[in-house]
């Protein structure tokens, strides 16, 4: 079983790997240097695109070496090689981003003092910290969740954003504030754990018996609104589905990189009479309504990815 080496990503194998072994199926871990780890000292959007955490993963399993892997979902991109498969989405964690002040205290977005810093990695979270408060400076985050910590510790930051999910995981109890997932509504896929597998194998067979159908049903939806709007990791944009009983409610939001301006969809669509179908119409309609120029803009200030 491949995974990245961070205390994260192998927390989230050790979950799997659990699962797993109460089914009588055992794992041996094998870690994965990717690109995304090695070069720290840039934002995300300037390395090689989105999958940096990912393709040196899924080099390993289409030679041989690796049977499954595991990945946080939002960290897979949506063209995938083919011999590959998602076989397992697990139960979602917390999808929700939250803010961590220095000095502790549970503070939020609006609490913070003129022109503090913010740090993120993510240009979804910076658009939506800028539309929210404008006066804030938002600076590059990177590195693990311990890195990230030490960071706002140490006074890099006055705030730092995180996804809730990984404090849970890692068992951090800390004061914090949960960021209000109307007005930060988060990354496409946040809070899921997956597992990877080559098509047609035992351990396709075998991890497909960990899936989530409801969370599996949100997610995907999730992902045929953000593959039909595209941009990949440049453009700040965010989609979060929730179903209840046989329908889903689905936020998607487009926004300049500056969060000045933006296009926004919350609809409602049936389970019942083809999700996917519907939320590759949400995109499609989203980019009518601007969205399409605002993806634009965001790849010609950074490059193809």
């Amino acid at each position: 079983m491949g995974s990245r080496g961070s205390p994260l990503a192998l927390r989230q194998t050790e979950i799997v790997q659990k699962r797993l072994s109460l089914l009588g199926v055992e794992t041996e871990l094998v870690r994965v240097k990717t690109s995304g780890d090695v070069f720290l000292d840039k934002p995300l959007h300037q390395l090689a695109g989105f999958g940096v955490f990912v393709a040196e993963i899924d080099e390993r399993m289409l030679s041989g070496e690796i049977d499954l892997a595991v990945h946080s979902m939002k960290d897979l991109p949506t063209k995938r090689p083919e011999e590959l498969v998602i076989s397992a989405v697990l139960e979602r964690d917390s999808p929700y981003d939250i803010l961590l002040n220095r000095g502790g205290g549970s503070g939020g977005i609006d609490d913070l003092q003129a022109g503090a810093t913010v740090g993120t990695s993510s240009m979804r979270r910076g658009a939506q910290i800028r539309r929210a408060r404008p006066d804030l400076q938002i600076k590059s985050l990177r590195g693990n969740l311990q890195t990230r910590l030490a960071k706002l510790e140490r006074g890099d930051f006055d705030a730092i954003v995180l996804a809730e999910a990984g404090l849970e995981r890692m068992g951090l109890k800390m004061d914090y504030a949960r960021l209000d997932g109307e007005r930060f509504v988060p990354s496409a896929n946040q809070g899921t754990i997956i597992v990877v597998a080559k098509r047609g194998t035992a351990a396709e067979h075998h991890s497909r018996a960990l899936d989530h159908a409801p969370t599996r049903t949100e997610t995907m939806i999730e992902r045929r609104i953000l593959e039909t709007v595209g941009g990949g990791c440049v453009v700040p944009m965010a989609v979060h589905a929730c179903a209840s009983g046989r329908r889903a409610r689905v936020l998607a939001e487009v926004l300049s990189l500056d969060g000045c301006r933006f296009v926004r969809m919350d609809e409602e669509i049936s389970l019942d009479d083809e999700p996917l179908n519907q939320a590759e119409d949400m995109g499609q309609r989203l980019m009518k309504m601007g969205g399409r120029d605002l993806v634009d803009e965001a790849v010609k200030t950074f490059g193809a990815r």
